[in-house]
């Protein structure tokens, strides 16, 4: 995984409640092992019409928000099964932070676990922020050394996140990575055992 302090990047604003898994990531795209590929399905039953082709109504099907890296969403985001597909589709997508004013656990704890940054904001603040990124383009600072979400309005909004897991995603670990990290001291236990 690749880590990151500082991410200046493009926010779109999805502006729905309850947004499940199963929305995020339908199930029946649920049959690949691997991590990657899950992007082209992300959304799917919103981004695209029965026909296949692309709903021009829905909000990142919207030309100006191409290439966005950062998700304002509302509350209870993520909501439904713990598929860990769900932070994979996003990734894979391009997002790499996700703001919300409230997440399911187990998809929080996914992101996490996969690198993606869930950042939690007051109800006041998203407000804010899906206001601004519903006018392209918008573009948001996240520093996740000062924990902090700021835009080039002026608007600054502070963030918590447990130190065990900022400090992997500041150094691009998971958690088999940060075990490694003691790679020496489990030699010696094996060779002592």
């Amino acid at each position: 995984m690749s880590g990151f302090k500082l991410l200046t990047g493009k926010a779109v604003a999805l502006d729905r409640v309850n947004v499940d898994t199963d929305q995020i990531i339908p199930k029946q795209f649920l049959k690949r092992i691997e991590k990657t590929g899950f992007g082209q399905f992300l959304f799917y039953d919103w981004r695209f019409k029965s026909n296949g082709e692309p709903n021009p109504e829905f909000e990142l099907n919207f030309p100006e928000n191409q290439g966005a890296s950062i998700l304002i969403t509302n509350e209870n985001f993520g909501c439904g099964s713990s598929r860990e597909h769900a932070p994979w589709a996003l990734l894979d997508y391009g997002f790499q932070v996700v703001i919300s004013t409230s997440f399911a656990d187990i998809f929080h704890q996914n992101c996490l676990k996969n690198g993606m940054l869930p950042i939690k904001l007051t109800p006041e603040e998203i407000k804010y922020l899906l206001e601004a990124a519903k006018k392209q383009p918008y573009n948001l600072t996240i520093d996740l050394d000062a924990q902090q979400v700021k835009d080039e309005a002026g608007f600054a909004a502070s963030f918590e996140i447990h130190p065990y897991w900022k400090h992997m995603l500041l150094n691009g670990w998971d958690e088999i990575g940060i075990t490694l990290q003691l790679d020496e001291e489990i030699s010696k236990y094996e060779a002592s055992h």
